[in-house]
This record gives C-alpha cells, structure tokens and sequence, in this order.
C-alpha cells in the first residue's frame, strides 16, 4: 500500500512536495495525522465488533463471517480474508475478543490518537 503524504492534501497541507524530499513522518507530525494503516486498522475492527455485537439472525452476520470453502483458489499466494485480517489485527494490537460485548471499551481499545 503507497503510504506517501506529499500527495494529495497532507502535502499541501504542509506546503511541501516531491522535490522537498521530506519523509512521509516529518510532514505526518507537523500535520498531526495519525498513519494510515492504523486508521484502516481501527475500521476494520470498529466493523468487527460492530457485527460481533449485532444478535446471530441479523443479515450482517450472516454474510460477513461466514466462508464459503468450496470456491475453487487460484495457485498464487493464498488471498488474506476479512476474518484473517482481523485475527491478526487482534493479536497485533493485544486486544481480546470477549470485550467486544462493552462498546465503549471496546471504543477505547481500538482507538488510534491522531499524532
């Protein structure tokens, strides 16, 4: 995933471009915006316990967790899935899935300060 702050509004922001050569950390800082893949990271898990939370005969959940294992796979690199991606999330951040229940601590777990 590009991570580059000079482009677009962070840069303009900070009135710096390409030329400047100013790492994507300097200008993330001087700006205060927090870096993107935590901010995808609190998403998907604010997603996640927003579907954890809803009763088993919603629509939601019923289309977002469950797998369907009979689809035939390309023979490249096995795709990440939504379900893998949060596991990780989970583990990388040290965050339990039974708090899921508590909204606002769950709120408080995923949170990502801006810088």
């Amino acid at each position: 995933m590009e991570n580059c702050c000079r482009c677009g509004c962070c840069g303009g922001f900070a009135e710096h471009t390409r030329r400047d050569r100013v790492r994507n950390e300097v200008i993330r800082d001087r700006i205060g915006v927090a870096p993107i893949e935590e901010k995808l990271t609190q998403h998907r898990l604010r997603w996640f316990g927003h579907v954890q939370r809803r009763p088993p005969d919603a629509p939601v959940c019923n289309g977002v967790l469950e797998r369907v294992d009979n689809v035939k796979r390309g023979r490249c690199r096995p795709k990440l899935t939504w379900d893998e991606s949060v596991k990780r999330d989970l583990k990388d951040w040290n965050i339990s899935k039974e708090i899921v229940l508590d909204r606002s601590y769950w709120r408080l777990a995923i949170n990502v300060p801006e810088s």
